[in-house]
């Protein structure tokens, strides 16, 4: 407890990795809370990553979120494997209190805890991960080109899911539990109008099925008459939307209406001096490894600015006393 460390990174993902080794080579030691259970983010639990850059014939997303930890390490960065249960941020030394019982300060936080997607929970989702069941069509879709595509929600990113996976399936079939859209119009009537895309509302998968290999289809049943029935599906997208790993702040910074972190600008700055946010949980738009990656590194430079500002208010007030 005695220790005041200069930064502590809140998650392990592409953003909270990136911003460790830019933390690190600046000499600064970030002490990284990487998790308990998934140290790494959601890609670790990712087969085949082919669209991060610098990776011409792709990589497994456990082996690109470990070379990204070794990386950190290289550069003096602190791994400790905990969850953070609240956090103390209002004060110029922010404190961080973790589920087993230890408590790190430091001068500056960054919150990179990422997002999750919300589950279906249905039988056969949680087995077939990976080997037919996705939640990012521009991540997998090129691995069903040719097969029978089912795409599951009613959002606007549920239509730009099927509207992108028709280009590659053999059949594309959105599945709506309900029989209007939360989706923008334009979304709605560019989807209704896409030959390549059968849409069923009033639907909703009951299990995922397949050989114990791939997914092979999908029952659902129409939520109106109870009947029920089974689609053909090689590849099953789950669009029902992310959550953002903010509960835990406890209102501590501010966060719009879906939970995610509100930053200024461009930049990641919070509404809280000397807090900053990286990643999924501060961009309820793109969600992705790279653009992770990328919000990492401007937390990691927003970081050495706040610093640098704190040590010239102190050798100024020093200088007047």
């Amino acid at each position: 407890m005695s220790e005041i460390r200069d930064v502590i990174i809140i998650g392990s993902g592409p953003a909270g990795y990136t911003a460790a080794i830019y933390l690190g080579r600046a000499g600064l030691k970030p002490l990284v809370i990487a998790g308990a259970l998934t140290p790494g983010g959601q890609l670790v639990n990712t087969t085949e990553v082919e669209n991060f850059p610098g990776f011409p014939d792709g990589v497994l997303g456990p082996d690109l979120m470990e070379a990204m930890q070794r990386q950190a390490e290289r550069f003096d960065a602190e791994l400790v494997y905990d969850d953070v249960e609240s956090a103390d941020l209002d004060e110029t030394i922010k404190t961080v209190h973790c589920n087993g019982g230890d408590v790190y300060r430091a001068r500056a936080v960054i919150i990179a805890t990422g997002s999750y997607y919300r589950h279906l929970d249905v039988p056969g989702e949680e087995e077939y991960a990976g080997k037919g069941v996705s939640y990012c069509a521009t991540c997998d879709g090129f691995f069903f080109r040719g097969k029978p595509i089912v795409v599951v929600g009613g959002g606007d990113s549920a239509m730009e899911e099927a509207g992108f996976l028709s280009r590659f399936g053999s059949s594309v079939t959105l599945l709506h539990r309900r029989d209007t859209f939360r989706a923008s119009k334009i979304m709605v009537d560019r989807t209704l109008e896409n030959p390549a895309i059968d849409v069923m509302t009033n639907t909703v998968v009951t299990s995922i099925n397949g050989d114990g290999k791939t997914v092979m289809s999908v029952s659902v049943r129409d939520v109106r008459t109870g009947e029920t029935r089974e689609i053909d599906a090689n590849g099953v997208f789950i669009a029902a939307g992310q959550v953002p790993q903010t509960a835990f702040l406890g209102g501590a910074v501010e966060l719009d209406d879906h939970g995610y972190i509100v930053v200024e600008g461009a930049s990641t700055r919070t509404n809280v001096p000397g807090v900053f946010a990286a990643g999924d949980c501060a961009d309820p738009v793109y969600q992705q490894a790279v653009s992770a990656a990328g919000t990492g590194c401007r937390a990691a430079i927003d970081v050495q600015m706040y610093l640098e500002s704190l040590a010239e208010e102190a050798a100024e007030e020093a200088a007047e006393a």
